[in-house]
C-alpha cells in the first residue's frame, strides 16, 4: 500500500476557501467565522489532514521538542517521571526526544548533550541522579547551554531550576511513624550513598531519632543498592549485630520486600517482631505479605511540574520559584501495625 500526506492546499480546495483560512482554523486563530471554521475543521477531518510540525517550526523559529536525558526506565522511579513528562508534553503540544542512559554512574555526559542538542530541542529535562561524573557536570557545563534546563531530585543550587521530591520529609516520616507505634530500637537500610535522594532519607530518620530525644547509633545502619537481593543482605547483618531490634526503615520498596522475606526466614514475625516501613509505595506494596507501610512519592507529578517549568523558561517568563518541592505522604498498612488498617 501507498500513502500520500494530504497537503495543505487540497484541504483548501476541497473545502473551496484560501490556504490562509485553511491555516488559521489549524492554529486556533479567532479571526474565522464561526461556520467559515466548523466547515474547514469538517474537510480536515474527512481527508485526515495533520499539521506539519517541521513546517510549524521553521516557521514560529521553535523545534517544539523537549529533549529528556533519563535513567533506566526499568527502574520505578524513572519510568514514572517519563510518564508524567509524557502527558505534559502531549498536553503542550511539544514532542519528545529521549535519551536512556543505562547506566547512570559511567556514561559520556558531553556526548549525550551534544547528540541531544543536535535535534535543536527547544529545551532539556535532565532526570539522572547526580552521582559519579554527572555531579560534575551539573555543576560546570549543564548550566551555561544555551537552551533552559530544568533537573529532577537534585539537591537545589544558585541559578539552577529543579523540581525534587522531599525525600528528606519522606524519611522523617516514615521514622516518626515508627516511633509512634512504640518502637525503641529502628535500624535503617538505605539506598547507595552517592545518590542525593538516598543521603537525604537517612537525613530524615537521623533528625526523627533526634527530635525524639533518642540517640543515633551508626551501626544500626546499613547501606543497599535499591534491589531486593540487597534488602536481604542487609537485614540479616541487622538482625545479626542487633537482635534487639524492633523496627527498620528500608530506604524503596524492592530493598523492603527483600528483608521481610529473610526477617521471616530468621524467625521475626512482621509486624508483632518486627515493624517495616518503606519508600515509594509501588504497586505491588499493598499486596506484601503483610502489606507494606510505605512512603508514597507522586514522581510522575514530578515530571509534570518539570514540563511546566521548562516551557515556562522557554516562553521566557519569569518563574514563581525556581525549585518545586513536592512533599511525600506516609501510607500506613499491615508491616508496621499488629492489625492491618
Amino acid at each position: 500500500m501507498q500513502y500520500k500526506r494530504v497537503t495543505l492546499k487540497e484541504v483548501a480546495a476541497a473545502a473551496g476557501v484560501s490556504t490562509q483560512t485553511v491555516s488559521r482554523v489549524v492554529n486556533g486563530r479567532p479571526d474565522v467565522a464561526d461556520d467559515t471554521r466548523v466547515h474547514v475543521q469538517k474537510i480536515i477531518d474527512d481527508l485526515g489532514y495533520q499539521p506539519s510540525k517541521i513546517a510549524r517550526s521553521l516557521i514560529q523559529g521553535q523545534s517544539y521538542t523537549i529533549g529528556v536525558v533519563s535513567a533506566s526506565i526499568g527502574l520505578y522511579g524513572p519510568s514514572l517521571v517519563l510518564t508524567g513528562i509524557q502527558e505534559a508534553a502531549v498536553a503542550a503540544d511539544y514532542s519528545l526526544m529521549l535519551q536512556i542512559l543505562p547506566h547512570a554512574e559511567t556514561f559520556d555526559a558531553r556526548k549525550v548533550v551534544r547528540e541531544i542538542l543536535s535535534y535543536h530541542v527547544d529545551g532539556i529535562l535532565w532526570a539522572i541522579p547526580e552521582i559519579g561524573q554527572n555531579r560534575d557536570l551539573v555543576q560546570q557545563a549543564l548550566p551555561n547551554l544555551d537552551v533552559p534546563i530544568v533537573f529532577f531530585n537534585l539537591q537545589p543550587r544558585p541559578n539552577l531550576v529543579t523540581v525534587i521530591i522531599d525525600n528528606k520529609h519522606g524519611g522523617c516520616l516514615a521514622t516518626q511513624h515508627l516511633i509512634d507505634q512504640g518502637r525503641k530500637n529502628i535500624g535503617l537500610i538505605t539506598g547507595p550513598m552517592n545518590w542525593w535522594e538516598a543521603r537525604q532519607r537517612e537525613l530524615g530518620w537521623r533528625q526523627a531519632l533526634a527530635e525524639n530525644g533518642r540517640s543515633v547509633d551508626e551501626s544500626y545502619i546499613t547501606n543497599g543498592d535499591w534491589t531486593p537481593r540487597s534488602g536481604e543482605h542487609c537485614i540479616r547483618m541487622l538482625l545479626e549485630w542487633h537482635p534487639e531490634m524492633d523496627a527498620v526503615f528500608v530506604c524503596n520498596d524492592q530493598m523492603a520486600l527483600g528483608a521481610m522475606k529473610v526477617a521471616r526466614q530468621m524467625g521475626r514475625q512482621i509486624p508483632d517482631d518486627l515493624a517495616v516501613v518503606g519508600f515509594d509505595d509501588i504497586p505491588e506494596s499493598p499486596y506484601f505479605s503483610p502489606s507494606l507501610t510505605t512512603v508514597r512519592q507522586d514522581v510522575a507529578e514530578m515530571g509534570r511540574q518539570g514540563v511546566k517549568q521548562l516551557l515556562t523558561l522557554i516562553n521566557e517568563t519569569t518563574l514563581e520559584s525556581p525549585s518545586v518541592v513536592l512533599k511525600p505522604t506516609l501510607i500506613v498498612r499491615g508491616s508496621s501495625h499488629c492489625t492491618e488498617p
